[in-house]
């Protein structure tokens, strides 16, 4: 590999929109959550969240580009089982409607992968928090003989925070142990971050088979038509985007509700998830329905101006190897505050606040000091807009597209 396309992979030298093949890649795409279409959203199939959002920019770029994509997935209610996507993609899902074990999807993806794969040129696995995936898609790749590429997404290893759960800790366990052992059989591996490329590393995983992919934000999404999606739920706004689950530690966040001095402030939780009762007992116990405003789920095409209307947007997570909706608030221009946890220091840099996780004292200090100092707000947007340029899909899908020329069978 040439020392330009080395620089391009590490994001130094600009990346151009590369011209369409003659012949496109053929590329079998495994991952364990996918964008569903519109029709199937169910909170207890965790549809929306950001390794869905990531797989399907990322299979828009590439069909733009002429790659041709076989996208294996679970099936949440509603959603069809094989769909087009694009000019030269397909979507097809497996599992039953059950919102356990990821849908039981693992045995039927496992035989539709191993056939699409001896037709492929690549085989690209995005690993989550699935214990599936990675078996998967070594049996395949080693069957068809098609090179691995692997996502990891969110690091068993490094970045999930188990609980004292006996599942909690298995997965932890188990999956940390798969997960090395699919990243030393990948051809490569791509990261979001530094950081986690760094961890990869120290466990032997050879740093010239590993390249910093981060999620990225369309841009052809962020016209906006002036339209407040939040319009009435008054100023200052505090608001969360994502799932309601465990990992994006929204409790602490209607902890620090409770906690938050300046006048007239109000909190949005946008996103639904297995948490929306916790949220909503919480909210209830700490009498906070005049100041926390739960919307449930909202489209991914109003996200764009929920983010631009915020005074400051909040992610809390316990644990989190980006979190793209920090992305999307850089993209906004948002003053943000979130966890100083895995890779988010990496990704926003000096662009937001960072707090503690599991800390609502300090989170709520953070939000106050900020809603009390414009001049510091305004500091941290003008930095989130300049850092966001590095997060463009058209740049990033260009960056996976050199690698697949690099990795594919040919």
């Amino acid at each position: 590999m040439g020392s330009s396309l080395h620089a391009r992979l590490a994001g130094t030298e600009p990346v151009p929109v590369a011209p369409v093949p003659q012949h496109g890649l053929r590329v079998v795409r495994l991952c364990s959550v996918f964008e569903p279409p519109d029709g199937a959203l169910d909170p207890r199939f965790d549809p929306i969240g950001g390794m869905q959002n990531h797989c399907a920019q990322l299979v828009r770029a590439l069909d733009r580009r002429g790659v041709h994509q076989t996208v294996v997935t679970t099936r949440p209610p509603g959603a069809p089982r094989a769909h087009a996507l694009g000019q030269h993609a397909e979507v097809r899902r497996h599992g039953l409607p059950v919102p356990v074990a990821r849908q039981l999807y693992a045995a039927p993806a496992a035989a539709d992968v191993l056939r699409a794969a001896r037709g492929a040129d690549l085989l690209h696995a995005h690993l989550g928090e699935d214990l599936a995936v990675v078996p998967v898609a070594l049996a395949a790749a080693r069957a068809s003989g098609v090179p691995l590429v692997l996502t990891i997404h969110c690091s068993l290893r490094h970045t999930y925070a188990p609980t004292r759960r006996l599942r909690s800790q298995a997965l932890a366990r188990l999956g940390g142990a798969l997960e090395l052992r699919g990243a030393r059989a990948a051809r490569g591996v791509i990261v979001l971050t530094p950081r986690l490329r760094d961890r990869l590393t120290g466990d032997g995983v050879e740093g010239d088979r590993i390249a910093v992919v981060p999620s990225g934000v369309a841009s052809a999404e962020w016209a906006t038509d002036g339209r407040d999606p939040l319009d009435g739920t008054g100023r200052p706004r505090v608001v969360f985007v994502g799932r309601l689950a465990r990992q994006k530690g929204v409790t602490t966040l209607v902890e620090a509700a409770a906690r938050l001095r300046t006048a007239g402030v109000r909190v949005v939780l946008v996103g639904d998830g297995p948490e929306r009762r916790a949220v909503e007992a919480l909210i209830d116990r700490h009498a906070l329905h005049d100041r926390v405003t739960l919307t449930g789920f909202m489209p991914h095409r109003d996200v764009p101006a929920v983010l631009r209307g915020a005074d400051v947007v909040v992610l809390p997570s316990v644990y989190e190897e980006l979190g793209s909706v920090l992305v999307e608030a850089m993209k906004a221009g948002a003053a943000i505050v979130a966890s100083d946890t895995g890779g988010i220091p990496d990704a926003v840099g000096d662009a937001a606040m960072l707090v503690a996780p599991g800390d609502p004292s300090a989170l709520a200090a953070a939000i106050d000091g900020l809603l009390a100092e414009p001049l510091r707000a305004e500091v941290l947007r003008a930095r989130a807009r300049q850092r966001s340029a590095r997060f463009d899909w058209d740049r990033l899908a260009g960056r996976v597209l050199d690698l697949y020329w690099s990795w594919a069978r040919r």
